[in-house]
């Protein structure tokens, strides 16, 4: 299962991991009956970045120690799963993991052990194994899991990285107390042929051969539309490589060899010529499943209902307030929505719970940050003495002490990922009506002022900040896909996203229970074009967006992308493709011109010519040959070559690939990330005076051409010097009018 952003997989991980653990719990009760299930248990990896989980053992052990000194899992990026998959016992990294020193593993227990009800994944139901999740990078390749969970972004490191070959099947060497062996991972982990006894639990083992797994035998892309322009199109050079690893041939009864691919199933809710997507992703055709066959408006997944009371679904309201600036309006809109939602909450209790939880969504970090400043000051200071003006009815008081401040939460890049379930964790919590309506907000703070004056204990305790319920929470495009809180009622969208697909899915987070309607309001900035052309036509926009979507441009096969990514795709299809060539150092060794290399090549192109064209084939054919030529000439310099630079003991061994860090990109430049395609130009404007003016060190001065009309009525051209460009290009606007 693959994702694009990193909160939808961590996410997706917990749900997937249900699933896994009552296949696991069904395989041991199967395996007293009937051997045929082995003894593998299912298990299911997270493969995703170092910022999200760690790639070595030695890091996970070293989270682990700090989390125990601390009795904190603050910085515990190796803990995925907050609450037992099973039975839903809470979970942490101090007290519930483990890390086998000798076996090299990272093991989660659930800590419901006791009683007759105990948990099947205790310490005590299973030993050595615990609940079956992989959250390590070195696990996943040396126990290759059933079920893997993973970030496109991934995919880069196939041709720096042999052992990934691994996830894929190409397996030739079981070890019994460390998993599947690869040379290069061997050095990492310390694994041998043999090993000896250790203790009572660990007897000596002999490393065995075993034959090539199959490969993954399905695929599932979820939220496709975000597959799309310079990411979509890096990924779908990439897939051409993986779909060469994800194949397999087989002879039937009467000798003819056949091919077998894995099943690809994409999934999104915002789509428009999706033919064309997957063709350039894929390189395959695309069937709709389920056909929509009697009725338009039954789709199978969902059913297009009339909104009424029983089916209220989803309101907007367009604001747009002009003249006036826009942080002035932020303040008022979110003011209001607050004090509202409070005033709701009071008469009314649970009912109004989906709109104490105001959601912001907006387009950049760096409009978001300004809110959050807004609501750290001028928001806080209004929801506190609204409620309170002298003679006149108003709403009720959000804060009513005046030390109070709002609980607010973010879902930006700018959280870390061990903060991220955490925070989905606290949005799922209720407002209390026994503790947060305005009456009772007022009564613990009087009982609470009462007993200091008093030198007594409270008769009640006050809610600790970090458990109350989240006012606010902010967030960006990281909120579109993925978040699934049930309670979110209200959202805030400041300024038109930037494309239909990502405001549908975006506002489709409140009002997904039939029981609490939500309510975007949009606030437009009147002055920009495009947010003045949504508000003129929100009626007719909104009734028809799903008809707005836009088309995806992907384009694997163009120039520019062969430029940038045949080294990365041919290297990952050639070295993943045997084991002979997957080692670091077999590329001094690959035949480039031999037959694993032709058909690594025939694959390439077919796919190009069926995607690209002719001309695509064509010229992919240039960039591997001129790729080749330069793996010719550096095994030529001399030394031992490498995929990648790394130092052995008795030799330096020089890396074929270049990382892109900035500095010029060549035929053997390879990304580390999807999401590296071009480097970073940084622009140092000098500050104050007119930049024509500025001196030019040696290169050509600045000029300016202005049109004149002479007696014919024939333009001519004179140079005019830079100090004259404003009374130049005066005369030349003249001109062109």
């Amino acid at each position: 299962m693959r994702y694009t952003l990193r909160l939808l997989t961590a996410q997706q991980f917990q749900r997937a991991a249900a699933l896994v653990s009552a296949c696991e719990v069904l395989r041991r009760e199967e395996f007293a009956k009937d051997k045929r299930w082995g003894q593998t248990p299912f298990r299911i990896g997270l493969w995703v970045g170092t910022g999200v989980s760690p790639n070595w053992f030695g890091e996970a052990q070293e989270q682990i120690a700090g989390a125990r000194e601390s009795a904190s899992d603050k910085h515990a990026r190796v803990i995925q799963v907050l609450t037992c998959p099973w039975c839903g016992q809470g979970l942490s990294a101090h007290s519930d993991m483990k890390a086998d020193e000798d076996r090299r593993r990272v093991l989660l227990y659930c800590g419901r052990a006791e009683g007759e009800d105990r948990c099947p994944f205790s310490r005590r139901s299973a030993p050595g194994e615990g609940i079956p999740v992989l959250t390590v990078d070195e696990e996943i390749y040396r126990l290759a899991p059933a079920m893997v969970i993973a970030t496109v972004d991934k995919f880069a490191q196939l041709p720096w990285n042999g052992y990934a070959g691994l996830l894929f099947g190409r397996v030739t060497e079981w070890c019994p107390r460390h998993g599947y062996r690869h040379a290069d991972l061997d050095e990492q982990t310390g694994c041998r042929s043999r090993h000896n006894r250790k203790g009572d639990t660990l007897p000596a083992t002999v490393a065995q051969p075993v034959g090539r797994l199959r490969p993954p035998d399905l695929i599932i892309q979820d939220e496709l539309h975000l597959i799309s322009g310079a990411l979509g199109t890096t990924v779908g050079l990439f897939e051409s490589a993986v779909d060469q690893l994800c194949s397999w041939t087989y002879t039937d009864t009467s000798g003819t060899t056949h091919e077998v691919g894995p099943k690809i199933v994409a999934s999104t809710a915002t789509t428009k010529r999706a033919a064309e997507q997957v063709l350039g992703v894929f390189g395959r055709r695309v069937t709709v499943f389920p056909p929509q066959v009697l009725d338009v408006g039954d789709t199978f997944f969902s059913r297009r209902i009339e909104a009424d009371r029983d089916q209220p679904g989803r309101r907007y309201l367009g604001i747009c307030a002009h003249g006036t600036r826009l942080k002035a309006a932020e303040i008022r809109v979110a003011e209001i929505l607050l004090l509202a939602a409070q005033q709701q909450f009071d008469e009314y209790g649970i009912p109004a719970d989906p709109y104490m939880t105001l959601v912001g969504y907006f387009n950049a970090t760096r409009e978001l940050a300004g809110m959050r400043r807004y609501l750290d000051d001028d928001i806080t200071t209004r929801v506190r003495s609204t409620g309170s003006r002298r003679g006149v009815r108003s709403l009720a008081d959000r804060i009513p002490t005046r030390t109070g401040m709002l609980t607010i939460q973010e879902l930006t890049s700018r959280i870390s990922s061990a903060e991220i379930g955490v925070t989905l964790r606290r949005l799922e919590t209720p407002f209390d009506p026994e503790r947060d309506t305005t009456a009772r907000r007022r009564a613990f703070a009087a009982e609470i002022i009462a007993a200091a004056k008093e030198k007594r204990d409270p008769r009640v305790e006050p809610t600790r900040f970090d458990e109350r319920s989240v006012d606010v929470v902010l967030a960006t495009s990281m909120l579109q896909v993925g978040v699934d809180v049930s309670r979110f009622g209200l959202m805030l969208v400041v300024g038109q996203p930037k494309n239909t697909a990502e405001y549908i899915q975006a506002s489709s987070r409140v009002g997904r229970d039939r029981k609490r309607p939500g309510l975007v309001v949009t606030l437009y900035n009147w002055s920009r074009p495009r947010d003045l052309a949504h508000y003129e036509d929100f009626q007719h926009y909104h009734a028809t967006f799903y008809r707005q979507v836009e088309a995806l441009s992907v384009t694997p096969y163009s120039r520019r992308a062969l430029d940038r990514g045949t080294a990365a795709t041919y290297v990952a299809a050639l070295r993943q493709a045997a084991l002979d060539t997957s080692r670091n150092t077999d590329a001094h060794t690959v035949d480039l011109h031999g037959p694993l290399a032709a058909h690594v090549d025939a694959r390439l192109l077919d796919r190009a010519e069926r995607v690209g064209g002719a001309i695509a084939r064509q010229y992919l054919s240039e960039r591997i040959d001129v790729l080749k030529d330069r793996w010719e000439d550096e095994r030529l310099k001399g030394g031992r070559l490498g995929y990648r630079a790394e130092k052995q003991k008795d030799t330096v061994v020089h890396g074929l690939l270049r990382r892109a860090d900035g500095s010029r990109w060549d035929e053997l430049t390879a990304p580390m990330s999807m999401r590296e395609t071009e480097n970073e130009i940084n622009l140092l404007l000098p500050g104050g005076g007119n930049l024509v003016d500025q001196p030019t060190h040696g290169g050509p001065a600045w000029t300016f051409l202005p049109r004149t009309d002479d007696q014919d009525g024939e333009a001519t051209a004179e140079p005019v010097d830079a100090d004259e460009f404003g009374q130049a290009a005066g005369a030349a606007g003249k001109g062109r009018r």
